[in-house]
């Protein structure tokens, strides 16, 4: 094993989740135009459908990111578990000061 392979990664660059997302597309896209060429034997059909997919998903997934800005189930879930791990921690700590007050 070398160090290399030791390391944790932590987060994800934002380069590689665009690099991910374009991925995915040309696999998804890719798919699309395989199945409009299937079904109607037309290189043509296979291309416009693949063009109407791209916009049409980039499009459906913007207005989806923005619904879900609006909502606020699930925001301040991470707030309170949060604040729970602090007072569980600060319970711990003032615990401790008075054992040693003694």
């Amino acid at each position: 094993m070398t160090a290399k392979s030791n390391r944790v990664i932590v987060k994800e660059s934002p380069q590689r989740s665009i690099l991910k997302a374009i991925s995915w597309r040309i696999i998804a896209t890719s798919a699309t135009m395989v199945i409009i060429y299937k079904v109607s034997g037309s290189l043509d059909w296979a291309l416009i459908g693949g063009v109407f997919d791209i916009i049409a998903k980039l499009v459906l997934y913007y207005l989806h990111e923005r619904l879900w800005i609006n909502i606020t189930w699930g925001k301040v879930w991470k707030q309170k578990a949060w604040r729970k791990k602090y007072n569980k921690m600060r319970a711990i700590r003032d615990k401790n000061k008075s054992g040693h007050e003694k």
